[in-house]
């Protein structure tokens, strides 16, 4: 869509995005006085959530989708857990990579092109995954899906921040952030159960499928939403310059730091969750897929309820509490594990760790967003590079620490206990919640 008016026409016209904005001798600059969003019937805005939504899911989807099948790549390339482990790392570091190139490149060129063009990449890399005949074809496979499924998360989240602000972004970054946080504990499920039907191979062509669907659903149904006055904003007109405006922000910088770390705490678990669930507790492929399910309904929780009190109270009075729980959650794993509770001693406290991830994540993606409307797209860049590929390198962790004993309870939560504590120490340390502004209306 276009913006239709002429600069110099002295009445208020509506933007491309639907919002009002005041011409008069420098149009470029002009007040927007309504949020384009208000303006969307509530039938459309429901089909932007669903997009988006499966938008944003197609990165953990093209992560997590092929857990279940760890073992059997295994076996299938005569290799080790670890190397295994390292095509997760791998995607991982692609998908961090291409945010950093997709999120600038969409405040400069608008929303749709870079969309377009990552997603048709993530078709064409799932394909040749799913041809792969060797683990070091495989893994650069890999890579190339995670930088294709980069665009997703990014641009749904910036198209977000370009038509909301205020309460109501906080309400439709929770739709969001509920979908990137069910996502990785939903993909596994829906992997076992793939791999009754088919190989590993048959994974990575589903997911070929879901990367077509979801680039000819953005041709047809999702419009540009940065006009093109937007797009030359005084003072971040260069990649240098948006970068420079988001890491001058301290309050940026420390929710930057604890999403990173809930992530690393998270993809600890998952890396490790397969091997230890299935060869230590003795859970075939659909258990395993069965206990992601219940974990999700955690996280379902905490985002839904983190949305109405983040609201209310603020983002960062929710994550002062969403951070403690992580740490005391991670801790009360090895505590049960070190006293030989079992198999319901680590699921338990697990639940309350992913739950406890689920409050975490909308409240960063607010304050991150939140202040810089103007490089939507670099900052959720950066928050989404920040996420997945600090835990690309931190997740592996828990393979080399467990590489001689094998896999346990307590080697997984050794790590998401130190990822806890630093997001902690941010949280309080840099974020300082009492200087924190409240939300705009």
């Amino acid at each position: 869509m276009r913006d239709n008016a002429s600069p110099s026409d002295p009445a208020a016209r509506p933007t491309a995005t639907g919002a009002i904005r005041t011409l008069g001798a420098h149009p470029a600059t002009a007040p927007i006085v309504l949020h384009p969003g208000d303006r969307i019937p509530t039938s459309r805005r429901v089909l932007y959530v669903i997009l988006l939504g499966a938008l944003t899911a197609l990165g953990p989807f093209t992560i997590d989708l092929y857990l279940p099948a760890f073992p059997v790549l295994r076996e299938d390339f005569g290799t080790t857990d670890a190397a295994i482990q390292l095509t997760l790392t791998g995607t991982m570091i692609g998908f961090a990579l291409g945010q950093l190139i997709v999120g600038p490149l969409s405040d400069k060129v608008g929303r749709r092109l870079p969309l377009l063009a990552v997603t048709a990449l993530h078709v064409l890399a799932s394909t040749a995954a799913a041809l792969a005949p060797s683990l070091e074809l495989l893994s650069a496979a890999r890579v190339l899906m995670g930088a294709g499924a980069a665009a997703g998360g990014v641009v749904a989240a910036a198209i977000v921040r370009d038509l909301f602000g205020g309460r109501r972004l906080v309400v439709m970054l929770s739709r969001l952030a509920l979908v990137s946080g069910v996502a990785p504990v939903l993909a596994p499920l829906v992997g076992s159960g793939l791999l009754l039907v088919t190989s590993w191979r048959g994974i990575f062509g589903v997911l070929a499928v879901y990367g077509a669907v979801m680039l000819i659903s953005a041709i047809v149904f999702i419009p540009e939403t940065l006009p093109k006055a937007r797009r030359q904003d005084r003072g971040a007109t260069t990649v240098w310059q948006r970068y420079r405006s988001v890491f001058s922000d301290r309050v940026f910088i420390g929710v930057l730091i604890i999403g990173g770390m809930t992530f690393s705490g998270l993809f600890s678990y998952l890396s490790a969750s397969s091997f230890l669930f299935q060869e230590s507790y003795g859970f075939d492929a659909q258990q395993y897929g069965l206990l992601f399910a219940a974990n999700s309904l955690g996280v379902v929780l905490g985002v839904q309820v983190a949305a109405r009190l983040a609201a209310r109270f603020g983002p960062q009075w929710v994550l002062a509490w969403s951070t403690s729980v992580l740490a005391v959650a991670a801790v009360a794993i090895i505590v049960t594990d070190q006293l030989g509770l079992g198999l319901w001693g680590t699921v338990v406290p697990l639940f309350f760790f992913m739950t406890a991830c689920g409050f975490t994540f909308p409240c960063v993606q607010v304050l991150a967003l939140d202040r810089h409307g103007n490089a939507a797209g670099t900052a959720q860049s950066i928050v989404g590079a920040t996420n997945f590929g600090v835990a690309g390198i931190i997740s592996p962790l828990v393979g080399w620490i467990a590489k001689d004993a094998g896999i346990t309870a307590t080697t997984m939560a050794s790590v998401m206990v130190g990822c806890a504590v630093i997001g902690l120490a941010s949280l309080w340390l840099i974020v300082r919640p009492r200087s924190v502004e409240r939300l705009a209306p």
